[in-house]
């Protein structure tokens, strides 16, 4: 009788520590297309939570006539309220990242004013930023199996993006001479964006 009552806490305790330690590689669908990668790991350490890391990159110093050229890393903690890789989740996430872009208002072809209201002789959508920038908000999302090993995973992360950067103009040396915002370091700039989602196929490892 002891026996058996130990082959059986043997038995649940191997695979309640199977299921903990469920790890599944993935990878973003919705940005594959235009050829930006977003890959990630996430492992099981619970019934209800897991975490993740993965990282985001688009190559393009130019898409679509604009610099696009980025890194970004996150770790994120999730509590499923089924169970782990299972439906609905919330997570917390903690990022940093690095840039060479330009920022989506200024694409516009006005006349770019500083920030004291100074005329320039540049357009906004001759202007770029190069920087870095850290983020941290909450997630939510749907995962559920799709196949074999297989899940998709459905998210949307909203939280503060903090940007610490230097303005440059597109045709000339990047010197603080040549800097359309004028400031002497950083400039810095913060606002509430959706800084991750998409479409992650999952393969259970």
């Amino acid at each position: 009788m002891k026996k058996l009552f130990l082959l059986g806490l043997v038995s649940i305790a191997t695979f309640s520590f199977a299921q903990k330690n469920e790890t599944y590689i993935k990878a973003n669908a919705l940005f594959l297309p235009v050829g930006m990668l977003n890959v990630g790991l996430e492992r099981g350490f619970s019934e209800h939570i897991t975490g993740q890391a993965d990282l985001f990159i688009s190559p393009w110093k130019s898409f679509a006539g604009h610099q696009a050229l980025f890194g970004i890393a996150t770790i994120e903690g999730r509590y499923y309220f089924d169970q782990a890789f299972k439906h609905w989740y919330l997570g917390a996430s903690v990022g940093f990242g690095i840039f060479n872009i330009q920022k989506w208002n200024y694409w516009k072809e006005d006349i770019y004013f500083t920030k004291e209201g100074e005329i320039t002789p540049y357009k906004h959508n001759e202007l770029y930023q190069k920087g870095f920038s850290y983020m941290f908000g909450l997630t939510t999302g749907y995962q559920f199996q799709i196949g074999n090993r297989w899940n998709m995973d459905i998210f949307l992360g909203i939280g503060s993006q903090q940007g610490f950067y230097k303005g440059y103009v597109e045709y000339l040396p990047e010197t603080q001479e040549n800097r359309y915002d004028r400031v002497e370091n950083w400039d810095k700039s913060g606002e509430i964006v959706p800084f991750k989602g998409g479409i992650m196929i999952s393969y259970k490892l």
